[in-house]
């Protein structure tokens, strides 16, 4: 995994290559100093121009770091506060799908819940007690 995030590094600076000058200087340069020092150069990379962005070929973690730039430095305010919204919705929704399925409340009734489906299912062994033991072995002596 840390090797994909080299070669996104790598995806990232090439992609950097094609974008407006402008638009690239309102990243931090000490963000771009990471990219460049942490690359893969082993990784190779090009962007085909004939294709869209979308049909270009790159990593999930180079579309992840991407999106953060946008969002963090090329977004328009509303641009912005809409990607954020999105943000939280989606880990709210996360949140609430985790809570559903290990709600702390409810953990001890599954609990309980299972160990009287367990209890239901176990054969019980009725055990004679021992006066009736001791007249049924009295009974047998004496009928016979």
């Amino acid at each position: 995994m840390k090797d994909n995030y080299k070669k996104a590094y790598k995806e990232i600076v090439e992609i950097l290559r094609y974008v407006p000058k402008e638009s690239v200087n309102k990243i931090p340069k000490n963000m771009i100093e990471v990219f460049t020092t942490n690359m893969d150069n082993e990784y190779e990379f090009h962007i085909d121009i004939n294709k869209n962005f979308e049909e270009q070929k790159i990593l999930e973690e180079t579309k992840a770091i991407l999106a953060n730039i946008f969002r963090d430095y090329w977004a328009t305010p509303y641009q912005k506060e809409r990607i954020i919204a999105h943000e939280n919705y989606d880990r709210q929704k996360i949140e609430k799908q985790k809570n559903d399925k290990y709600n702390p409340n409810d953990i001890f009734k599954i609990k309980n819940k299972n160990q009287e489906e367990k209890a239901n299912n176990l054969p019980v062994e009725h055990k004679e007690k021992f006066y009736k033991k001791i007249l049924g072995f009295l009974k047998k002596i004496f009928n016979k």
